[in-house]
């Protein structure tokens, strides 16, 4: 990819990551904007980028900025620092109880949970792409090259049933115990049928859970078919993707503090920069797509109770209703700088990863 079309694609790319990132922060932000003025604490600042200040107007009590560098932003509320010299006053957010405090923290995360979901919806009414039955690659030795199958061939039936995703080849392969499987191709108009044996493999799923799965050596193409749904059943469909997402990440998550699963299965800064980037330059519909998928996975990772994060804000206030006093401020400060320095050596090791896996990444 080169010349004038490929730098077309490279800025579509950057625009686009700029745009998804810019619009996932801002949300979150908005979040806690809304429900702080809701719960009655003054917002000082709300910032649309971070850095220097370019461009700003006063509304009321609160700032709105305009800053250099156009990625996210960050909301300033009275009396929301430790560190601050705090006066006591009503509209102070350390002033608020801790209900009110819950609410403005935790907001964050449902509007982006909210925007995640919407993001779905549209996908699964303009049309999700689902992966065709078109075979991509094919691996050396396994039965699917022995007995003569080839890339671009295109499943039509296995065992007698119509397959037209790759979800519905995999289920059929892998439901298929023992025993060869009858696969019908359209090889170039041309209609051959073949049959297979299958290679039972001991493997892991992604939890590191052992299973046993059939296998006969064939990959999935990057052709896609577009699948329109109906507005009531795409509301459904979005809502189950949202769930799905949760489930699978905190599960992800547990797998990885007890060692199933490798940290090095995480995708870092780079990793999420180059995937968003492709997706934009593949059109709308993917754009939206890892839109919802980066949104929800936000909302998921501030709400983990880790000190810093916005779950750690949430872990705090939780004790301070059991103890019936605030957590000691020394307490938290020192808990936040560990967790930042944490949080730090996280996304560097990650990104160490990602560069490792840059020609994966950006292919």
């Amino acid at each position: 990819m080169g010349g004038r079309g490929g730098q077309e694609i490279l800025l579509v790319s950057i625009i686009g990551v700029i745009a998804v990132f810019s619009i996932m922060i801002i949300s979150h932000e908005f979040g806690h904007f809304l429900m702080a003025r809701k719960m009655g604490v003054k917002v000082e600042i709300f910032s649309f980028g971070f850095g220097p200040k370019i461009a700003s107007i006063k509304r009321g009590d609160t700032e709105y900025v305009l800053s250099a560098v156009p990625f996210g932003g960050y909301v300033k509320m009275a009396g929301d620092e430790l560190s601050e010299k705090l006066q006591g006053k009503e509209w102070e957010f350390y002033s608020k109880p801790p209900y009110k405090r819950f609410n403005i923290i935790v907001a964050g995360a449902v509007v982006n949970y909210i925007l995640g979901f919407i993001f779905f919806c549209m996908v699964f009414m303009l049309g999700a792409p689902i992966a065709s039955s078109r075979i991509g690659g094919l691996m050396e030795g396994y039965p699917a090259e022995k007995a003569g199958l080839k890339v671009n061939d295109k499943i039509l039936e296995i065992n007698g049933k119509k397959v037209v995703y790759w979800e519905d080849v995999l289920t059929a392969i892998q439901g298929n115990k023992e025993g060869d499987i009858d696969i019908v191709v359209d090889r170039n108009s041309e209609i051959l049928k073949f049959r297979i044996g299958t290679k039972q493999e001991d493997m892991k799923d992604i939890f590191g859970k052992p299973l046993k799965r059939a296998l006969i050596g064939i990959m999935q193409s990057d052709e896609a078919i577009f699948v329109k749904s109906g507005f009531l059943k795409s509301i459904s469909m979005g809502a189950e993707k949202v769930w799905f997402i949760t489930v699978l990440t905190y599960k992800a998550i547990w797998g990885m503090l007890t060692g199933a699963i490798s940290i090095k299965a995480v995708a870092g800064p780079i990793g999420i920069f180059a995937m968003t980037g492709k997706a934009a330059s593949m059109g709308l519909i993917y754009l939206l797509n890892i839109s919802g998928f980066i949104s929800v996975s936000l909302a998921i990772f501030n709400l983990l109770p880790f000190p810093i994060l916005d779950g750690g804000h949430i872990l705090f206030l939780i004790i301070e209703k059991i103890k019936g006093r605030p957590v000691d401020k020394k307490v938290q400060e020192m808990a936040q700088n560990i967790a930042f320095a944490l949080l730090i050596a996280f996304a560097l090791f990650v990104s160490w990863n990602d560069i490792l896996n840059l020609p994966k990444l950006f292919k």
